[in-house]
C-alpha cells in the first residue's frame, strides 16, 4: 500500500460480511499511526519497578481489605448482606466487601500494572472508610471518630497514589497513602475494630 492509502475495513449491511477497502488519505490531513511496540522497542519492555510497586500497592490494598472487613464484621454487616441496588449503607458496605474481594483475587492473578495495582488500592481503602462509617456509626466516642477520620484519610491519600501524572509510580505519594494506611491500622485497632 503506498503511503497516499489507507486500509479501512468496510461491510455489506445486506450480508453482514466485511471486507477490505482502500481509502485515499492525503498524508497532509492524516493522523500518523499510533506507535507500536515494534516501533518502539521501550513500549515492549516491562517497567522494572512494575513488580515492586505491585507489592507495595497490593499490600496497601490488603492491609485496607482487611480493615474493611474487621469494621464490617463490628458493625454486624457481611459480605452476605451485599444486594446487587444496596438500599442502605449496610447493603453498600456489603457490596463494596464483596467487590474488593474480587479486586484482590483479579490484582493476584493479573500482570503488574501500577495504574491498575494503584486504582485497586484506592478502591479497597474507599470501602475500608465506608466500613469505618458504619463502625464509628454504631460506636460513637472519640477513638471510633479518630478511626474514621483516618480510614477517610487513607482513602483520600490512595486516591492521590492512583491519579495524577504517573498514576501508581509516583513515589511521594506512594509513601504518604502507606503512612496513612498504617495510621488507619493503627487507630482501627484502637477503636475495638482489629483486622
Amino acid at each position: 500500500m503506498s503511503g497516499r492509502e489507507a486500509a479501512a475495513t468496510g461491510s455489506d449491511a445486506g450480508t453482514g460480511e466485511t471486507y477490505p477497502r482502500t481509502v485515499d488519505a492525503d498524508p497532509r490531513t492524516a493522523e500518523a499511526d499510533p506507535p507500536t511496540a515494534e516501533a518502539d522497542p521501550r513500549a515492549a519492555e516491562a517497567d522494572p519497578r512494575a513488580e515492586e510497586l505491585r507489592r507495595v500497592h497490593g499490600a496497601r490494598a490488603r492491609s485496607a481489605y482487611g480493615r474493611a472487613v474487621a469494621a464490617c464484621r463490628h458493625a454486624g454487616v457481611g459480605q452476605d448482606a451485599a444486594e446487587i441496588v444496596p438500599k442502605d449503607s449496610a447493603g453498600r458496605a456489603a457490596n463494596a466487601l464483596r467487590l474488593s474481594a474480587g479486586s484482590l483475587a483479579a490484582l493476584a492473578d493479573g500482570a503488574p500494572d501500577p495504574a491498575a495495582d494503584a486504582r485497586c488500592a484506592r478502591n479497597t481503602a474507599a470501602t475500608a472508610a465506608l466500613a469505618a462509617q458504619l463502625a464509628a456509626a454504631r460506636d460513637g466516642g472519640p477513638a471510633a471518630a479518630e478511626a474514621l477520620r483516618a480510614a477517610l484519610w487513607a482513602s483520600r491519600t490512595a486516591a492521590a497514589a492512583a491519579g495524577g501524572l504517573a498514576p501508581g509510580r509516583d513515589a511521594a505519594l506512594n509513601a504518604t497513602a502507606e503512612e496513612a494506611e498504617r495510621r488507619a491500622v493503627a487507630t482501627a485497632r484502637e477503636a475495638g475494630w482489629p483486622a
